[in-house]
């Protein structure tokens, strides 16, 4: 039996990449082209988002790979418009670095340029400044080997770094012994580009060297250093330039929506680096375009970052073009595209092992959730370890490790509004926060943007769930420490059903009326509520202790919206689907 890694196609996210990384090589290659520019609105970032376990890491190994190989490329992709040797890719995971800080985040950047086979001497020289001020007694090449990024990248920085003192300190003919001291060179080579002098004309041009040089060499100063990398790029020789495309990985793990600290230090690096082009995946639309973020980012605004500005219409389903969004949703699979997953996923002889039964119904209940497909093949493993024959039956189920999944980088409000909403088909955010029993609508607006909610700004509610999320939540087994009760699961259907009643006193409109009928009258069936809000209570509790039925609201006690009649027969109701659908820099002073 073989179990093989496999990568099923994402034809659609290659061709958005492509076309943004022409675009982007078109717009730095013309005469134009000004890294030193601060204030001209950036496009050079393109973001691929989806709900965990979608295969977004997947999709950016796979990234990398096809940019760093032409022979590690899928055939179906084709081939791209740009030579193979300007392209520089390099991959970080944001889940492991984001815990070393944003340091190791820059290093990462550098290390990759190593292949570009000289000193960068204008950030290598801030760089060997930075490192003796922050990490006293410890050498870079040892940090390097000790985080494993000497393994990955090579030796070769430390070497380079070396280089690019012992040239400028023999550029400023300082003595041998002095100019193996970074804090000797970086202060003769501030005061000669100061007093403009010839010894420093191979720098003269970085017009923000000095500034950063005589910055106090601390974390936020490291940040501004990507405009040094930026600069040194744009001056290799034409036959050498390279653009580096940085993809960064689980960007979600930089921190939450109210800590933004590291997000900002990296988003300042993007806006330094407009010559590189980079790859966001992350689990939530990227906000950098939002206004209401200024103050906790240097850059915001849709005229900032054009292409990240969200729009609540969808987009037509095109071919990739230029000027097209860059914010891109990672849907589902096909059914196609589950099954030979499946069948590709473990195999014996060259055979596939899960059955064509099972794989029906594992694609079926999938909804094309690449994680609930890794779920149920781990599943498949463990009947057979257990001496069992897997059966169709056996996946006919949710797992509770997706509802882990989902909740994991929710607030407690975000969490409650989830489950608050997994009762309705379709919501607005006034509904979600009254059915989840909040006084504020932020937790429900903040759930909204992620992307397992899905938006048809046509319908009547524009918001509903995915729909194996959806199933998950409400069925599969809670392990979380803030998980329903079953009073819970009824209280807040309750609050749902009352929420129905008083939107459609709001708008009495047809179409609401028979929308808010559709979506009540379920939750009464559901959760054995009667028509007053309040549950029934089944079986022998439904009689008065003189054992007389117990009392059923009348007609007057009955909410007006369940007592109108209904505008459709029994044999012609509509289907879900028609009622649902700025920091200062080192050198402004």
């Amino acid at each position: 039996m073989a179990a093989q890694e496999t990568f099923t196609n994402r034809q659609a996210q290659w061709e958005a990449l492509a076309a943004a990384l022409t675009e982007h090589l078109q717009r730095t290659g013309a005469p134009g082209f000004d890294t030193e520019d601060f204030e001209a609105p950036r496009d050079n970032v393109i973001v691929f988002h989806g709900v965990g376990g979608v295969g977004k890491t997947t999709l950016s190994r796979q990234l990398e790979a096809a940019l760093a190989d032409v022979g590690r490329r899928p055939a179906q992709w084709g081939e791209p418009g740009w030579p193979a040797d300007r392209i520089l890719p390099v991959r970080i995971d944001l889940a492991r670095s984001a815990t070393a800080g944003f340091e190791q985040i820059v290093l990462m950047i550098r290390l990759a340029l190593t292949r570009i086979g000289r000193p960068l001497p204008a950030f290598d020289i801030a760089l060997r400044r930075y490192w003796e001020a922050n990490h006293p007694g410890e050498p870079l090449e040892e940090y390097l080997r000790r985080r494993g990024l000497a393994a990955r990248f090579g030796e070769v920085l430390p070497q380079q770094v070396e280089s690019a003192l012992a040239e400028v300190a023999q550029g400023l003919t300082l003595p041998g012994t002095v100019g193996s001291v970074a804090g000797a060179v970086t202060g003769a080579l501030v005061r000669a580009l100061r007093e403009r002098r010839q010894t420093a004309r191979a720098l003269a041009g970085c017009a923000r060297l000095a500034d950063l040089l005589e910055a106090e060499a601390d974390l936020d100063t490291l940040s501004y250093y990507p405009h040094l990398l930026s600069w040194e790029l744009a001056r290799l020789p034409k036959g050498r330039r390279v653009t580096p495309v940085i993809l960064l990985d689980t960007f979600e793990d930089v921190g939450d929506r109210t800590r933004r600290d590291l997000e900002r230090l990296i988003q300042r690096t993007v806006w330094l680096m407009p010559g590189a082009f980079w790859v966001i995946t992350g689990r939530s639309r990227l906000q950098w375009a939002d206004p209401a973020l200024q103050g906790q980012l240097d850059y915001t605004g849709p005229t900032s970052w054009p292409g990240l500005a969200h729009s609540a219409v969808p987009a037509a389903r095109t071919p990739a073009r230029a000027g097209a969004p860059r914010q891109v949703l990672i849907g589902d699979f096909s059914p196609e595209d589950c099954d030979d997953y499946l069948a590709r996923r473990l195999t014996r002889d060259g055979q596939p092992l899960i059955v064509e039964p099972i794989r029906q119904v594992i694609t079926t209940r999938s909804h094309g959730l690449p994680l609930y497909l890794d779920l149920s093949v781990a599943r498949f493993l463990e009947l057979r370890r257990s001496g069992n024959t897997p059966q169709p039956a056996d996946f006919d189920h949710d797992f509770p490790a997706l509802v882990s999944r989902t909740l994991s980088d929710l607030t407690p409000d975000e969490r409650h509004v989830l489950r608050s909403v997994s009762l309705l088909d379709a919501f607005d955010i006034p509904l979600a926060a009254k059915a989840a029993g909040l006084a504020h609508e932020a937790p429900a607006q903040r759930l909204t943007e992620r992307p397992f909610i899905r938006e048809n700004p046509f319908a009547i509610w524009p918001f509903h769930l995915h729909g194996l999320i959806r199933s998950a939540v409400r069925t599969a087994d809670d392990t979380t420490d803030d998980r329903w009760t079953p009073r819970d699961w009824q209280h807040a259907a309750r609050r749902a059903f009352t929420a129905l009643g008083e939107q459609w006193h709001t708008d009495r409109g047809r179409l609401l009326l028979v929308a808010c009928l559709r979506q009540g009258l379920r939750l009464a069936r559901d959760h054995r509520l009667d028509l007053a809000g309040s549950p029934t209570r089944p079986g022998p509790t439904s009689a008065t202790p003189s054992g007389n039925p117990s009392h059923r609201p009348t007609p007057a006690t009955t909410p007006a919206w369940t007592r109108l009649p209904t505008p459709w027969s029994n044999s012609s109701a509509p289907s879900p689907a028609a009622s649902t659908n700025t920091a200062p820099a080192p050198w402004t002073g």
